[in-house]
């Protein structure tokens, strides 16, 4: 894999899929139509997806694809993929709030290791670059040309006093029992992917996730978190979580900074 070049066109496919993204936000009216599995989807998730795929393809034709709005990817059994959520966090999309994110992710073998997220609405901009390292990019965010960057790193965790990021939109007596566990400082709520790129900014130390979620929700934030020495296990066992599983659903997982002191379910 050239990874200088996967680079270049997943920060550049997430960045014009975000300005399309923006245009329909920024619009009076979209519309809302309701999936099979009852979860919204808008003209925005259907656009962002059109302009990342057709990127994605022409640059790496050789590679899987499996993309969230595109269902006859999710049949494929692959553990070297591309993986797109094209609109991640639709409902805060739907409600104007600004916590969605643009997420393409590359998974080898299982693993993600390298990708992108970027939340147009909030101005941020989260990726690896070609050596895998984690970096949050500053600027206009110029499709063609990359802004500065600054390497991001997660925070050495004080367990008597940790700080926790928990989902806005999915936040559940379950999870609450489970933070309830740890000696917490202070909780953020956050939507979408962010709550990855929070821990690999070194603002919160802990993620868990007590509910749904598809790889595709998780593998470009996944990948920007180990990018910054943090890492993703399994809630049950705390063994890796892994991609490329049959249908692409997640078990329950922990996102996390090296010395948190996990705790058991």
């Amino acid at each position: 894999m050239d990874f200088e070049k996967l680079t270049l066109v997943m920060r550049s496919l997430a960045i014009e899929a975000g300005e399309k993204i923006m245009e329909i936000y920024n619009s009076p009216d979209f519309e809302v139509k309701t999936k099979s599995d009852e979860s919204p989807v808008t003209e925005a998730d259907e656009a962002a997806d059109a302009i990342i795929s057709a990127g994605l393809r022409a640059a790496f034709p050789e590679l899987a694809l499996v993309t969230e709005e595109q269902a006859a990817s999710h049949s494929q059994e692959v553990t070297t993929f591309l993986i797109v959520d094209p609109l991640d966090g639709t409902k805060e999309f739907v409600q104007r709030r600004g916590d969605f994110t643009v997420n393409i992710a590359y998974v080898h073998e299982g693993t993600p290791v390298r990708g992108v997220v970027y939340a147009p609405a909030k101005g941020r901009l989260f990726y690896t670059d070609k050596g895998g390292n984690a970096v949050e990019e500053t600027g206009s965010f110029d499709i063609a040309t990359p802004g500065p960057v600054a390497p991001i790193r997660v925070a050495k965790p004080d367990n008597s006093a940790l700080m926790v990021v928990a989902s806005k939109s999915h936040r559940d007596q379950a999870t609450d029992d489970y933070i309830g566990k740890y000696n917490v400082k202070d909780m953020k709520s956050a939507g979408s992917s962010l709550k990855f790129c929070l821990v690999a900014t070194g603002e919160a130390d802990l993620y868990p996730r007590v509910g749904r979620t598809m790889e595709w929700d998780t593998a470009a934030g996944h990948a920007v978190l180990v990018g910054a020495g943090g890492d993703v296990v399994r809630f049950d066992d705390h063994q890796p979580l892994r991609y490329g599983k049959q249908g692409f659903a997640n078990p329950f997982f922990i996102a996390y900074a090296p010395g948190v002191e996990l705790k058991k379910a």
